[in-house]
């Protein structure tokens, strides 16, 4: 008898919720190649919610809209990239493609993060599975590329419609996107981890919106004082539109990969430490 009560006890502690919860207590793996889950399920979720990805879409077209039919034709043509002389519509609109690619990136990854990390634990629910804490990193950033993509797609069309598509490497206007998606999502990750309460979400504007305005979005690098054009030179997105802008009309430089080397090393770096502070505050 007493045998049997130890078989049905040992039975019962190896049940699937007893099991899920032993290896909850048991340090996670950091990386198990199953970040992809994370991916389906925000496609899942937002499935139901496609407006977002069409408001993420309509603020640049707007802009787009009014420099090529109103402000735009009192400007006139602007120095492009390499000297070569633009209209000041195409000299915009591939750094409104690469700020929505910012922008997407940057919500995504810092006020949805934040409530599944502070209200829903829903991180906690993921490292309760063999999921670890760099998947959960990757698995997210990754949603946020996506989504940067969606945007840039829908941006570079809008874009040929105009007739501001006039050179075959403007298609590397997608790939730019994504990797300036990777760049900010690794980074507002990282920044949401540290955030206490949605008061807070006003520091994230106040990085974002200069950034938007001083990165060389609406006019060159050389309007600026030389000590500050340095200072712009730091920021992620001045790469970024950099980037397109000389790809939307076919100018190549070697700078394009320095460009490319920032935000990759920006992206590892927001990816590695975004693992580590999931870890720190979750795990241990």
């Amino acid at each position: 008898m007493t045998t049997d009560i130890g078989t049905d006890t040992a039975t019962a502690a190896t049940t699937p919720s007893r099991r899920g919860l032993l290896l909850r207590m048991l340090p996670a793996s950091v990386y198990t190649g199953r970040a992809r889950m994370l991916l389906e399920r925000s496609a899942l979720v937002y499935s139901r919610a496609w407006l977002v990805f069409v408001s993420g879409v309509v603020e640049p077209v707007l802009f787009l809209l009014a420099f090529q039919v109103g402000f735009g034709r009192l400007v006139g043509d602007v120095v492009g990239p390499g000297g070569e002389p633009m209209s000041y519509v195409a000299f915009v609109a591939p750094a409104l493609l690469a700020a929505s690619a910012m922008n997407g990136a940057v919500f995504d990854s810092t006020f949805n993060v934040f409530f599944k990390f502070r209200y829903n634990k829903t991180y906690d629910a993921m490292l309760a599975t063999p999921l670890g804490p760099l998947d959960i990193a990757l698995g997210e950033i990754s949603w946020a590329v996506l989504r940067g993509g969606l945007y840039a797609v829908a941006f570079l069309g809008v874009m040929a419609g105009f007739g501001l598509v006039t050179s075959p490497w403007a298609l590397l206007l997608v790939p730019v996107a994504l990797l300036v998606s990777f760049a900010f999502a690794a980074v507002g990750m990282v920044c949401a981890t540290f955030l206490k309460s949605p008061a807070q979400f006003e520091f994230v504007q106040l990085a974002v919106m200069p950034m938007f305005l001083l990165s060389t979005t609406f006019y060159p690098l050389a309007v600026y004082p030389e000590p500050l054009q340095y200072l712009v030179q730091c920021l992620p997105l001045y790469h970024g539109i950099e980037l397109a802008r000389g790809l939307s009309i076919g100018v190549l430089d070697v700078s394009m990969i320095g460009h490319t080397a920032y935000l990759l090393a920006l992206a590892a770096v927001g990816a590695y430490f975004t693992a580590k502070r999931l870890a720190r505050l979750l795990i241990t």
